[in-house]
């Protein structure tokens, strides 16, 4: 349903690992806007018993079953988008603003 690239998912457990969030899973988010484009939000979090649950190299991900639909085949990734300036990146197929890897644009970021 999701991929998480293996930059996505050193980065995410560097970031737990300095907020002190060592063990807890990394939760997702999304909202559709009115013109179709996504916003994305994550931060980590305790699995709650109705979330769907994937894990990338023992780092567990999880999100409400609501946001499933959303994020169905999308690609997080973790890119210098300028010199020295790296954030994470969503590619997402139901995202207005995606365009596949090779076309102009990477996806959305958050």
């Amino acid at each position: 349903m999701i991929t998480l690239t293996p930059a996505a998912v050193e980065q995410i457990k560097k970031s737990a690992m300095e907020s002190q969030a060592e063990g807890m899973a990394l939760r997702l988010a999304a909202r559709k806007n009115s013109d179709g484009t996504m916003e994305y939000g994550m931060g980590f979090d305790e699995p709650k018993d109705d979330d769907l649950l994937f894990t990338f190299d023992k780092l567990e991900v999880v999100m409400g079953g609501e946001y499933g639909p959303l994020l169905n085949g999308t690609t997080i990734d973790f890119v210098e988008l300028e010199p020295g300036k790296f954030n994470f990146i969503f590619m997402n197929p139901n995202d207005a603003n995606y365009q596949p890897p090779g076309g102009n644009g990477g996806g959305s970021s958050n």
